[in-house]
């Protein structure tokens, strides 16, 4: 299924999905809360190449405690503008414990580390800051 889920490469659509999981460096994250209301966050991402999203959080977000009661999530990108560009990954979010820190994941430092270390100084703080891992099982991609 893995190499189904994605759309295919040769249309435009499988082409931008492509490009914007590897290229762009915030998609929203949307959990829902106790209350049943919708809970969007931007967050980075790193895109794990076959069908999975991994995010590094706060151990203080509440999104962890959404995602143990209800780990159904939605993950999309800013559209356009214009109600063009819009891509959404639906899927089941799972809290990795003892998962590899942000600095000792090679992609995502590749891909952060500069912003990294505007935020906390350097990526070493950063992933003390944000060290529990979630990774969302992506099941369904859909868009325009």
């Amino acid at each position: 299924m893995a190499n189904d889920l994605l759309p295919d490469p040769n249309t435009p659509f499988g082409e931008r999905v492509r490009r914007r999981l590897a290229e762009e460096t915030v998609i929203w994250l949307t959990t829902v809360g106790r209350d049943g209301t919708p809970q969007p966050n931007p967050v980075w991402f790193l895109w794990e190449g076959t069908d999975s999203v991994l995010i590094y959080n706060t151990p203080v977000a509440n999104r962890l405690t959404h995602v143990k009661q209800r780990p159904q999530v939605a993950l999309h990108f800013d559209g356009d503008g214009s109600g063009s560009d819009i891509v959404v990954l639906t899927g089941t979010a799972e809290q990795l414990d003892g998962h590899p820190l942000a600095h000792e994941n090679p992609e995502y430092t590749a891909k952060y580390a500069e912003r990294a270390a505007r935020i906390s100084g350097d990526v070493a703080s950063f992933a003390k800051a944000y060290p529990v891992a979630l990774r969302i099982k992506v099941t369904r991609i859909r868009g325009f």
